[in-house]
């Protein structure tokens, strides 16, 4: 090998070498690394709670009952849906009548709430433990109530020991402390009860964490993927 072709070897090893020293190229770090988490199969368990606690007002042979439920929903934009078992005396006056009140329960209700849960219509008379008037849609309201919404009956759909009513909300009260200075319901003051079945325990709302569709707009949460 003559001296041109040896020095040629030698810098071509020598460029070798420096590119192969040069600075590591970190891996992009910004996302910490995530461990899958197993989850455990709880099997076929409702697990949608808590629900907000409510106490139902109807009329039962001519005489105002009371009943705690917990299990209330949304359907669509005009419709909700109150599932009660049908071992409960207040489905008889529902059934004749297609309208009730749903009471929303403050803390300070709550004792009374609870025991209007633990007797029965049947065997107790419960017309007495709230104080009450009757709504322009002719159901017994609450006045302790932070907010009351009168329903009318549209459907009953049935399942094993459960009669669901579906309704339309006819009036909706709301007390003056539980509105915003716009008049609308401010749920950080309402505040209302949540029922959790399992075990059957009462729970408190909690804090404003974002407005929904908006987070990008808030420090620390995450922005919305671009379309």
């Amino acid at each position: 090998m003559d001296g041109r072709n040896l020095l040629k070897t030698i810098w071509s090893f020598a460029l070798l070498v420096m590119l192969s020293c040069g600075p590591v190229v970190k891996e992009n770090t910004d996302q910490p690394d995530i461990m899958e988490i197993e989850k455990k199969n709880l099997g076929s368990l409702l697990a949608l709670y808590p629900k907000p606690m409510t106490v139902v007002g109807t009329k039962v042979e001519g005489k105002v009952n009371w009943l705690v439920v917990g299990h209330t929903g949304i359907i669509g934009h005009d419709r909700i849906l109150v599932s009660m078992s049908k071992q409960h005396y207040s489905n008889q006056g529902i059934k004749k009548l297609k309208k009730f009140s749903i009471n929303l329960v403050s803390r300070e209700m709550l004792p009374k709430a609870d025991y209007v849960g633990s007797v029965s219509g049947k065997t107790v008379d419960k017309s007495g433990v709230f104080t009450y008037h009757i709504g322009e849609n002719g159901t017994p309201v609450i006045d302790v109530s932070p907010l009351t919404m009168e329903c009318n009956v549209v459907d009953i759909y049935e399942t094993e020991g459960f009669d669901n009513f579906i309704c339309t909300v006819v009036n909706t009260y709301a007390t003056p402390d539980v509105l915003d200075h716009n008049g609308k319901l401010d749920y950080t003051r309402l505040k209302p009860v949540l029922f959790e079945f399992p075990t059957y325990s009462y729970l408190a709302t909690g804090e404003v964490i974002g407005k929904c569709l908006n987070l990008d707009a808030e420090p620390g949460m995450c922005a919305k993927q671009p379309m």
